[in-house]
């Protein structure tokens, strides 16, 4: 299942004040953001200044992720070398065109890390798959390509990308195009054995609207959300971690599932409903979300 990764909180790069108030926070994952939270004028000094806090800052723990600029602009490759001078566990990649990007990275990677002395694939990836048509439209082979440990997605490039006038309708669900997107990356993932992660929600002061979109987000298979705002990081942590209810139900279902096995049954049934291999999977997996959140 990889590591707990429920709220991946965006950190703009080179804000030593928003990185403070970062580590004060119950966020599995701190990304360090060099893309959209920095001016072109900015770029060498916020990788500078992101470099050191990966050098020097104790992140007790948290995942440290890097977002990079993409690979065709002037700073996406210098971005990589740099950061590598004090690696960082996972880079976060947007507007991936391609596998071809993943497998750049993953060479330059791999010879910084041989240069190193470093195991080789340790750092990992995180790709933003929709943020281009092109993305979208290759994302099952993103999914599989060297390093990636996780598949998140995001609306609002696409929509720029499309010429779409916005990406949600009046109520505030997604339209149809973004919906294909979002449920790709679920598949995407789950076929290649990777962690689906929700992409944003921008509106940060519809706290009700966005438990809803965590909810369901969380029915579906995601296993966690990209956060914008502090506020967001409780309501994912709740969200995406089982309930006491769901841990209690899992474990009487593995239990009465090996006294039926013992008595030579496959399905069977449960809390009056029949029963088997899907849900003992299901099961088995709310257990283990359980057990990385140190709750049994």
């Amino acid at each position: 299942m990889g590591r707990l990764r429920r709220a991946l909180h965006f950190v703009p790069g080179a804000n030593e004040k928003f990185l403070r108030k970062a580590l004060t926070l119950a966020a599995d994952s701190l990304i360090l953001d060099l893309e959209d939270a920095v001016a072109p004028e900015h770029k060498d000094a916020a990788r500078a200044s992101v470099t050191d806090w990966l050098r020097e800052v104790d992140f007790g723990g948290r995942e440290r992720i890097v977002r990079i600029n993409p690979m065709d602009t002037p700073w996406g490759e210098r971005d990589l070398e740099v950061t590598m001078e004090a690696p960082p566990d996972a880079y976060l990649v947007p507007k991936v065109q391609g596998p071809e990007d993943l497998r750049q990275i993953d060479a330059l990677l791999g010879r910084i890390e041989s240069e190193q002395g470093a195991p080789a694939g340790a750092v990992k990836l995180l790709v933003l798959a929709t943020e281009t048509t092109a993305g979208l439209l290759c994302i099952r082979e993103l999914a599989l390509a060297p390093r990636v440990a996780v598949l998140t997605w995001g609306p609002e490039d696409l929509a720029a990308a499309i010429g779409a006038r916005r990406n949600r309708d009046e109520q505030g669900n997604l339209l149809d195009v973004f919906r294909y997107a979002r449920s790709m990356t679920l598949l995407a993932a789950a076929n290649a054995g990777v962690q689906p992660v929700d992409t944003v929600y921008v509106d940060i002061r519809d706290a009700d609207g966005f438990r809803r979109e965590c909810q369901e987000a969380a029915w579906m298979g995601f296993t966690g959300k990209l956060t914008l705002h502090p506020d967001q990081i409780p309501i994912v942590n709740e969200t995406f971690t089982p309930s006491a209810e769901e841990i209690a139900e899992s474990q009487e279902l593995l239990a009465a599932f090996e006294r039926s096995h013992q008595a030579g049954s496959g399905a069977f049934r449960f809390r009056g409903r029949m029963v088997d291999a899907p849900h003992l999977a299901r099961a088995r997996t709310t257990l283990e979300r359980a057990r990385q959140a140190n709750l049994i």
